[in-house]
């Protein structure tokens, strides 16, 4: 009986740790890379960067040394030897024999007391973005993260250097001719460029990862940048408010309004972008919750101009007269599983309260799509960034946060 005492007190005790750990604004606070598409898609290895300890121990390894001048090598290589684009592209991407021998040589390095486990319990468990993996032994979770890491690297990779289709080709797709000549060409001349972006690196994994980064660019991919640092800029005013805002007074924390993008080039906001927008400032207007966020990046159609989020602002604040620091952007979701997601993210990254429930307002269609999306998650995200509360009508439905939501999704390299 003792013993099932203690374990229940030690229980309580690490739940009610956590839970202090999530109310204080632990979750979404992370450690940012000066290149905002690097740290969002590639946390562990922007910690790698940072963080002076590891960074020095992983550069003074034997076995990492010597497979960073591998890389190096197959990279100089390629200039001289390739003579179609796969080559090229396969030089710059990890092959599986080199993840399982960082995966191995990670796990030794990774001791009690060393650099690499202070990380792991001090940053990337904290962070949430691996929560996926369901364990708390640190070597074994960053030996998950790094893996996640490096096919995050090799899908961007293929998809904007190889052509390979993304998840949602209308939109993600690669902006160039991967059968023209000139390609080739081009192919050729990002790899002469990397040549000599880290020529004099030390790490690993820096060849392959800025490969992934300069693919992004040159393709105009830079979306998970946009708008970056929005607490200083789009959503200062409304950062600020929070600090002084009493939620005990609604019964919801913010009004989220998933995107609706137009099918035309040059519509800047869809009817139903317009709609969706009013419906959520009447629930505004009536005092239901003190902010409303519009969610939705640069999506429809095809390398659009207009942001969803930045463009229902727009209206609702010249419009319908909302006053800017109750608006809070979220200018990067692409799907209406993300607008859920990242909403979730910045309620926690922004110190709204997370044991209310938001409101999702959008139209009757979009309503009930949202009400069965827990398998479409499950699908594309791997877990459920959310929990649902109560379907209050036909455009209302509750939500509940998450901090699972911090979960980085190697594979939307655009909004990961």
């Amino acid at each position: 009986m003792k013993k099932q005492l203690l374990t229940l007190t030690l229980l309580l005790g690490f739940c009610l740790s956590h839970a202090q750990s999530i109310k204080t604004g632990a979750v979404g606070q992370f450690i940012q890379a000066a290149d905002w598409v690097q740290g969002k898609n590639y946390y562990l290895l922007t910690l790698f960067e940072q963080d002076k300890a590891v960074n020095a121990g992983l550069k003074s390894d034997a076995i990492l040394a010597s497979l960073t001048q591998k890389k190096l090598n197959s990279l100089n290589s390629s200039v001289h030897d390739c003579k179609d684009g796969a080559c090229f592209v396969d030089a710059v991407k990890f092959t599986d024999d080199e993840i399982n021998i960082v995966s191995k040589e990670l796990a030794v390095l990774c001791k009690p007391g060393s650099a690499l486990e202070q990380l792991v319990k001090t940053k990337l468990i904290p962070s949430y973005t691996y929560s996926l993996y369901k364990t708390t032994a640190p070597a074994e979770l960053l030996v998950k993260a790094w893996e996640q890491d490096a096919a995050g690297i090799n899908y961007t990779i293929d998809v904007y250097a190889g052509g390979q289709k993304p998840n949602y080709p209308q939109i993600d797709s690669i902006g160039f001719n991967t059968k023209a000549r000139a390609y080739r060409i081009l192919l050729y001349d990002v790899n002469t460029t990397l040549v000599g972006d880290v020529k004099n690196t030390k790490l690993f994994f820096e060849p392959a990862m800025h490969a992934a980064l300069l693919y992004l660019q040159i393709n105009e991919r830079q979306d998970p940048a946009n708008y970056e640092p929005m607490a200083q800029t789009v959503n200062k005013a409304a950062v600020d408010h929070i600090k002084i805002t009493d939620f005990s007074k609604y019964p919801y924390t913010v009004i989220m309004i998933p995107g609706a993008g137009p099918d035309e080039p040059g519509t800047p906001l869809s009817a139903e972008g317009m709609l969706r927008c009013r419906l959520a400032v009447q629930d505004y207007h009536d005092g239901k919750a003190p902010y409303i966020m519009p969610s939705g990046g640069k999506v429809h159609p095809y390398k659009t101009k207009y942001c969803e989020a930045e463009e229902m602002k727009a209206y609702m604040i010249k419009v319908l007269h909302v006053p800017e620091y109750a608006i809070i952007m979220e200018p990067h979701a692409r799907h209406t599983t993300t607008n859920m997601r990242n909403a979730v993210r910045l309620m926690y990254k922004y110190g709204i309260p997370t044991a209310k429930p938001g409101l999702v307002v959008t139209d009757k269609s979009q309503t009930d799509a949202i009400l069965k999306m827990d398998s479409r998650c499950e699908k594309e995200l791997k877990y459920v960034p959310y929990k649902l509360g109560k379907h209050l009508s036909d455009t209302e439905v509750e939500y509940f946060a998450v901090p699972e939501a911090m979960q980085i999704n190697p594979y939307e390299p655009l909004d990961p």
